[in-house]
């Protein structure tokens, strides 16, 4: 599907807030309601929008703790990774997954209340993985795209 700037648009102000109302969205991008969302669903259809989500709480200054984890494979073969995808997505801790170029084959950010939560989730899980040959963790200080609390 070619993108045109509308569709562009419609992408990147659904990225920011997916739940905007189709006649908000309608009107910045300067269509008909019933356009727009003629729109959306085309992109949705064509698989451009592949789902919507829910963006929970990761700052850890918020509520417990971020670490990203660094994870190389025994082997990079559609076997291994299939495999190891397939486990990660059965741990709610582990909330992105990117299969990465470079010196580690994939990252993952996973949410823990505390260092002594994450070490537990280290040994009883994130080392257990299919295929896992080494893990790199670092915990979060702060997102810097979040708002800084005050008090």
């Amino acid at each position: 599907m070619n993108l045109d700037a509308i569709d562009r648009k419609l992408l990147n102000l659904l990225r920011l807030d997916a739940r905007r109302p189709n006649n908000a969205l309608a009107a910045e991008v300067g269509l008909s309601p019933s356009a727009c969302l003629r729109r959306v669903r085309l992109l949705e259809d064509a698989g451009v929008i592949r789902g919507y989500t829910v963006v929970t709480r990761a700052d850890p200054a918020d509520h417990g703790a971020t670490v990203i984890v660094q994870v190389t494979l025994e082997r990079q073969t559609e076997e291994y990774l299939s495999r190891f995808e397939a486990a990660v997505r059965r741990h709610a801790e582990i909330q992105e997954c990117w299969l990465m170029t470079g010196q580690s084959d994939y990252w993952l950010r996973v949410a823990v209340e505390s260092a002594a939560a994450y070490e537990a989730l280290h040994t009883d899980i994130l080392s257990r993985l299919p295929g896992v040959t080494r893990i790199n963790s670092s915990f979060a200080m702060r997102n810097a795209l979040m708002p800084r609390r005050r008090g």
